[in-house]
């Protein structure tokens, strides 16, 4: 179900571009046809797959699909598409909250899927290189045997490349960080179809602008990444996880700034409210009490799984939290963070048949405990469903209205809410979005929270990289 275009809130149009003529389409498509055979797609079906992310946005679907192998595909269509001012869009899995895939204007989109290669694996230096449509859990299974992990972990099986464009985090960044942190390096093709290494794979470097951190987190408008280098870690020697139960969302944020400030090396830190815990409860039949509950990993040593649990476990204390139930068995384990990623597909179990617009805050973790209580009020008072979760280690949290796309009211009722969050958020020192990005639906928040300066340099680099504007259109910043 999705809601008219006509009855959008502004905050979704897309910007002011003009689309590609009809003329230049076809030729583009003709010529990607001749080119690419079978591997370019105009069928309805698979064009409305690649025009629809997880979002309220009306499905907008590119004019075709092409399935390229290496770089040197993805170059060749770029150039072409260039030549005829037709835009493009990346796509990985599909999975991204903001709309970054749809494609307002048609155009090409690029579905790298068939790019697949682990390029190679340096065990001794901790790095590895992927082609951008490996997905995190293929590359873990290819270095679980030889001791080795990538610790990113968006709730999706998103592709690597997906989640170096839109900075991709997870449950694991509180204590490995995000993917802005562990990418070394990219190859990405520009607007013009040129083919650019941003860097090498050593730790550091002085050597000139970063680009590749200009283009971590760009989403696709700068440039298209076709290969990662990505750092790697060992898998832990001990791993422990488990669930507390607290009496309030305050309380069990409170234990969290507590944990981070005392300098506990936590490796997850999760929040779910009452209302995500029913969800999780009829979706993964875990049963568990339907209360604010923190989900807890410590990684390390024997010894220092255990110490850190039981000094977790006094901190939960202080603040009426427990009883301590840990899982130790890879299984138990397992089942438990998967009910945690499934937490999107989990809230909608508490309105089947309704839509649902995920969305996500940032604050500084001393701010983390009012910004959640404050929220959880909101929407009591707007009379809203909507299931709280969050990494809550690092200030990120996640809320997911449930809302009927035929009630012009709630849609209204529920813009208003996230326009609340998104202020509530800024005015405590925080951010529009930890992880899910700007794509089409967080644009009017940049200015509110960078100034129009530092959006009027965003602009300019733009501008600078992709002066036809095809990469990506109406996403990030309005041209």
């Amino acid at each position: 179900m999705s809601l008219p275009a006509a009855s959008l809130p502004e905050t979704f149009s897309a910007a002011a571009v003009l689309p590609p003529s009809r003329e230049a389409v076809e030729t583009v498509t003709r010529a990607l046809a001749a080119r690419f055979g079978n591997r370019l797609v105009t069928s309805l079906a698979v064009r409305q797959q690649h025009g629809h992310t997880l979002t309220w946005i009306p499905n907008q679907a590119p004019d075709a699909v092409v399935f390229p192998q290496s770089t040197e595909e993805v170059s060749e269509i770029v150039r072409l598409c260039a030549a005829h001012g037709v835009p493009v869009i990346a796509f990985g899995t599909g999975t991204s909250l903001e709309g970054h895939v749809n494609a307002p204007f048609g155009g090409v989109c690029i579905d790298m899927s068939q790019m697949k290669r682990i390029v190679a694996v340096h065990a001794e230096d901790l790095d590895v290189v992927v082609e951008a449509g490996v997905t995190r859990k293929e590359l873990n299974e290819h270095l679980r045997d030889q001791g080795l992990m990538f610790p990113i972990d968006p709730g999706a099986d998103a592709s690597i490349g997906g989640m170096a464009a839109t900075r991709a985090s997870g449950t694991n960044a509180v204590r490995y960080g995000t993917m802005k942190d562990n990418v070394l390096a990219l190859k990405a093709v520009m607007a013009d179809g040129s083919i650019v290494q941003s860097s090498t794979r050593a730790r550091k470097t002085s050597a000139g602008y970063d680009l590749t951190r200009l283009l971590v987190g760009s989403e696709g408008t700068l440039g298209i990444i076709t290969e990662v280098t990505l750092k790697l870690h060992g898998i832990p020697e001990a791993i422990a996880a488990g669930v507390c139960p607290f009496p309030s969302v305050k309380a069990a944020c409170d234990a969290t700034i507590l944990t981070i400030q005392t300098g506990l090396p936590v490796a997850r830190i999760e929040l779910l409210d009452d209302v995500m815990i029913r969800g999780v409860n009829l979706h993964a039949k875990l049963g568990l009490p339907e209360t604010t509950m923190l989900f807890v990993e410590f990684h390390g040593t024997e010894a220092g799984v255990a110490e850190q649990s039981e000094r977790f476990g006094e901190i939960a204390a202080e603040y009426g939290g427990g009883p301590f139930e840990w899982a130790t068995k890879a299984e138990d384990r397992s089942k438990l963070w998967q009910a945690r990623h499934d937490a999107y597909w989990a809230a909608k179990a508490l309105r089947p048949g309704f839509d649902s617009v995920a969305t996500d805050v940032c604050v500084p973790i001393s701010r983390l405990a009012e910004c959640v209580e404050e929220t959880k009020r909101d929407i009591e008072e707007s009379g809203l469903i909507a299931p709280i979760a969050g990494h809550v280690g690092d200030g990120n949290f996640h809320t997911q209205p449930l809302v009927d796309l035929n009630d012009k009211a709630e849609v209204e009722r529920v813009q208003a809410f996230i326009d609340r969050l998104v202020k509530r958020a800024l005015a405590m020192g925080g951010t529009c979005t930890g992880e899910h990005g700007v794509g089409q639906k967080k644009i009017k928040y940049l200015e509110q929270e960078h100034g129009p300066e530092a959006v009027a340099v965003m602009r300019t680099i733009k501008r600078a990289l992709d002066p036809q504007n095809i990469l990506n259109p109406g996403k990030i910043v309005v041209l």
